[in-house]
């Protein structure tokens, strides 16, 4: 009997950003095809990409992404991959549900893995008083009302939680997650 094929997540961190890490998703969905997956769908030019796969591992998925770009493209990004479930259980804990009217001041953190010591003191500190944030296992959800370029706290997240993240606003979250649903 083959291997059970999954849906996959894929967010990339950094690329398209700068000149220096360019991987236009046209590219990024032929590389995946030639490489074992199936299906693949992205959003945006930020690296969002929803895709099928016989690897039974995230942290499979992310290092064959990874190697696959570093192989083609010279620079080895940052990937995260989550399963629909993760994503869906996401977006279903989101704490700040009035914030979904206006989906670019909604972010979603998603974390490599749940940090064992966060800063929350550090975090605290560095937010305005329009902002609200809430960390649930490997997400940490911000409600950016006055901008998340202005946020003194986005720029903190990363460091304060001790581990890597890549943030999503709720729109991008929303459409990919709808991707996602498609598959099943």
């Amino acid at each position: 009997m083959g291997r059970r094929v999954k849906t996959w997540i894929a967010f990339l961190r950094g690329i398209n950003v700068g000149g220096n890490t360019v991987l236009p998703m046209k590219e990024l969905t032929a590389l995946l095809e030639r490489n074992g997956c199936s299906y693949v769908k992205t959003y945006i030019q930020s690296g969002n990409v929803v895709f099928r796969s016989s690897m039974s591992e995230a942290s499979s998925v992310e290092e064959h992404i990874r190697s696959v770009v570093s192989g083609r493209h010279g620079f080895e990004p940052r990937v995260l991959v989550l399963n629909r479930m993760e994503l869906e259980r996401a977006v279903a804990s989101n704490p700040f549900p009035d914030a979904k009217a206006d989906p670019k001041t909604l972010h979603l953190f998603f974390l490599s893995d749940p940090p064992t010591s966060p800063d929350i003191k550090s975090l605290s500190g560095a937010k305005s008083k329009s902002e609200s944030f809430a960390l649930k296992g490997k997400v940490f959800y911000l409600h950016t009302p006055d901008g998340f370029g202005r946020s003194k706290l986005a720029e903190r997240v990363e460091r304060s939680l001790g581990v890597d993240a890549t943030a999503r606003n709720w729109r991008t979250v929303s459409t990919v997650l709808e991707l996602a649903r498609t598959y099943q």
